[in-house]
């Protein structure tokens, strides 16, 4: 019963390993502003990413024109313009105020429960502003006529909002939870088991299992988060975006990985060394016992009485046996 609770108790510290692990990556790395911020600030220079920033806010702005002649006459130009408007350090200022102004509109929806779940947006007019800018600076004809107003784009439907927002419910209960929770039950686990040694070895290679499999898990949500882009052309884009906010996430899965097998190991170890000895002591000690043995069933058979077991224990080696009175 002891090795039963003992095995039950360590798989599902294990289990409650990866997925603690996942939940404290959502809410304390990806749900910190300031991290991902830190994060995504370096992605303004990949060619891919600029590319598909240069298509989305190119297509945005041109929607703000009026249908008709101006939209096909300032269209080309438009996009031109975004294109070399990221090649340029301004960029890199945009880049960041607008992933930090996306990311509070988004945590402020998740973490607002009185209002109604509704779609998160953000305002290209800072972006629509720089670009005018920069065509009034190249003097190109009727930049100065581009209209600046507040278009908000939908980043969040307000059907996906409501499923972020209880699924981030339940990824901060775990994140605070499941963490201790794996500790203690493993520390239960451990401490029921009749052989420790083996609990402990246990332990360590599903801590070590559970790491590798949640490093499979991000490789397969990476192969599906780039099937779901709907254009081709953006998904390396995808690619290098979901590298760098799962890159924490990575390295956690293979601390995992090989702290788990350095404890298993580590048992292994000690549990060999541990046996050595006494099977060498056994060995030295085989062969005078034997002898003793035989000896004493000599003795029997020719005094009918056994010599003094303490004097075969203090010297380890048989006594010669002593002349009893012939009948």
């Amino acid at each position: 019963m002891r090795n039963a609770l003992s095995a039950a108790l360590v798989a599902l510290a294990c289990l409650l390993v990866p997925c603690g692990t996942l939940a404290a990556w959502v809410v304390h790395g990806l749900a910190d502003t300031g991290r991902y911020v830190g994060t995504m600030a370096p992605l303004s220079a990949d060619p891919a990413v600029r590319d598909a920033v240069a298509d989305a806010v190119g297509d945005g702005v041109v929607q703000e024109l009026d249908a008709g002649t101006a939209r096909d006459l300032f269209g080309p130009f438009v996009r031109d313009a975004v294109r070399s408007f990221t090649r340029t350090e301004a960029f890199d200022t945009v880049w960041e105020a607008g992933n930090r102004a996306v990311h509070d509109a988004v945590l402020h929806a998740l973490r607002d429960g009185r209002a109604d779940p509704g779609p998160v947006t953000v305002d290209l007019a800072p972006v629509t502003a720089e670009v005018k800018r920069q065509l009034v600076a190249d003097r190109m004809p009727f930049a100065e006529r581009i209209p600046v107003e507040h278009t908000r784009v939908a980043v969040v439907t307000a059907k996906e909002t409501a499923g972020l927002r209880t699924g981030y419910r339940l990824l901060d209960a775990a994140a605070f939870w499941l963490p201790p929770a794996a500790v203690v039950l493993a520390l239960a686990g451990i401490a029921v088991a009749v052989h420790r040694r083996r609990a402990l070895t246990a332990t360590g290679l599903g801590i070590a299992l559970g790491g590798g499999l949640l490093a499979v898990a991000v490789a397969v949500g990476r192969r599906l988060t780039l099937a779901d882009v709907p254009e081709p052309v953006h998904r390396p884009a995808a690619g290098v975006v979901y590298d760098a906010l799962t890159a924490t996430l990575r390295t956690a899965s293979w601390m995992l990985l090989a702290l788990g097998l350095t404890v298993a190991l580590a048992c292994l170890l000690t549990g060999l060394r541990g046996r050595g000895p006494s099977r060498g002591r056994g060995r030295e000690r085989g062969p005078a016992v034997r002898r003793a043995r035989e000896w004493r069933a000599k003795s029997r058979t020719v005094t009918g009485a056994a010599p003094p077991a303490c004097d075969e224990a203090r010297n380890g080696s048989p006594q010669p046996p002593v002349a009893g009175p012939r009948l």
